[in-house]
């Protein structure tokens, strides 16, 4: 029971960003999951197992919205579920000892696209309630990202999402929408390729039930949380929190002395307060400029 709660903890926490963002339940719930010691390839298979179940739960809410997209579902998420089976095969087939530090780096890269993502770059905003891009774009975009996704306990959205917002083609509620809707294509596939890989006994059922719980008691909390704290300085905390936790696992497998390890710890968190603080300017600033635009329309 203690298990369930605690992994019912990490599901909420990582639900509430997802809801938030649009993406990065993955990436937060298999980073949280390291630190606890679960193994790598187990920590991404009950990630995903978990994601079966909750990300039918937000294609069946986004489809009732009308934000999916179902071409760009197929499109995107069927080479994802081929990349999510190789990763999760790849992943499986790793030594403990080997993919800690490798998923780690991923996750670690995640962490810094994210935090950029929302701090220095926002996307473009397209309006087109379907997408105009085509296979030969979506194939490999949905292929890659599937791979990330599986061998590195998360990636589908990180990548997939702001690939298909800069391009500014597509209404932000279509992405988002078609994205997570096609994710359980993913999930699916991926955690097929970890119940070949690594079998059923290495799974914890208290874990997988945990994540899915606290995925779903999070989902309306966080419908609620984006409405309340701006998507820019969230996006850029949780990016410089999946940084900080992943670079210990990096830095450990590097075997840096003391003192390079310390000044590499300070240096990530002078960046993260940097880029928070650019974040909050950027949205005070575009604020403004909106208030403006409002009194001399009025």
């Amino acid at each position: 029971m203690r298990t369930l709660i605690v992994f019912a903890l990490v599901g909420l926490g990582a639900q509430l960003v997802d809801g938030a963002l649009g993406m990065a339940y993955g990436v937060t719930s298999t980073s949280l999951l390291l630190i606890a010691g679960v193994n790598p390839a187990a920590a991404s298979a009950s990630v995903h197992l978990a994601e079966v179940g909750t990300t039918l739960a937000a294609g069946a809410s986004h489809w009732r919205f009308g934000n999916v997209d179902w071409k760009l579902v197929l499109k995107l998420g069927v080479p994802g579920a081929v990349g999510a089976f190789l990763g999760a095969t790849v992943l499986s087939a790793l030594a403990t000892d080997s993919a800690a530090p490798i998923m780690s780096g991923i996750l670690l890269a995640l962490g810094v696209y994210i935090l950029l993502r929302f701090s220095v770059s926002p996307p473009e905003v397209g309006s087109a309630r379907v997408s105009p891009h085509r296979a030969k774009f979506l194939s490999p975009l949905g292929l890659l990202a599937g791979f990330i996704d599986a061998s590195g306990g998360g990636g589908w959205g990180p990548v997939a999402t702001p690939a298909l917002l800069t391009a500014g083609k597509t209404a932000p509620r279509t992405v988002i929408g078609s994205v997570d809707t096609s994710e359980f294509l993913v999930a699916v596939a991926a955690s097929g390729g970890f119940l070949l890989g690594l079998g059923s006994a290495v799974l914890d059922p208290w874990t997988i039930g945990g994540l899915f719980l606290g995925g779903v008691i999070a989902a309306p909390i966080a419908a609620w949380l984006v409405t309340r704290i701006p998507a820019p300085v969230l996006g850029t905390a949780v990016g410089g929190i999946i940084v900080f936790t992943n670079a210990r696992t990096v830095l450990r497998a590097l075997d840096l002395p003391g003192p390079a390890t310390t000044a590499i710890y300070v240096l990530i968190l002078a960046a993260w307060a940097t880029a928070v603080t650019v974040a909050v300017r950027k949205l005070r600033a575009t604020t403004a400029a909106t208030e403006r635009e409002l009194v001399a329309t009025s």
